[in-house]
């Protein structure tokens, strides 16, 4: 088992976590590790899992998508972004992996997401980078029953 294999495996189980991820979500994996985490997840029992390279047009369809954006900067993470939003289902989760940050750094990434229409509901740190999961805000929440 190579390094950056290992390193990846440490990074899906938080990932996982925060995505809420069940067997039968459609998970989508996007980054320079996207097949291999892709693998890994359907080694796991995650059939539905699919990586940016064969997971077909964005058409909201997918669950859940993780991206791992560790050793790439946040301009290109904000144009992958953009693409990515579109493959997630109205009530989808995102989580998105970047490398350690300074707070500044995390706060660009907070608002990144928030001007997408996301809210943040989570995050972790870990030794090989730091983690946060959003969904979207909803525009017209459904009304209770008097």
């Amino acid at each position: 088992m190579t390094t950056s294999y290992a390193t990846g495996d440490r990074i899906l189980e938080p990932m996982i976590a925060l995505g809420h991820c069940s067997k039968q979500h459609r998970i989508v994996v996007a980054g320079s590790r996207g097949i291999e985490l892709m693998l890994e997840l359907q080694r796991r029992g995650y059939a539905r899992a699919a990586a940016t390279a064969n997971c077909g047009h964005p058409a909201g369809q997918y669950d859940v998508v993780l991206v791992d954006w560790r050793r790439r900067t946040f301009k290109t993470l904000e144009v992958a972004l953009d693409w990515l939003v579109d493959f997630l289902s109205p009530s989808g989760v995102l989580v998105v992996w970047v490398d350690p940050q300074k707070a500044a750094a995390n706060e660009a990434l907070r608002l990144s997401l928030e001007s997408r229409g996301f809210v943040i509901e989570a995050g972790t740190v870990h030794e090989c980078g730091c983690a946060v999961s959003a969904r979207r805000r909803q525009i017209n929440p459904v009304r209770k029953a008097a």
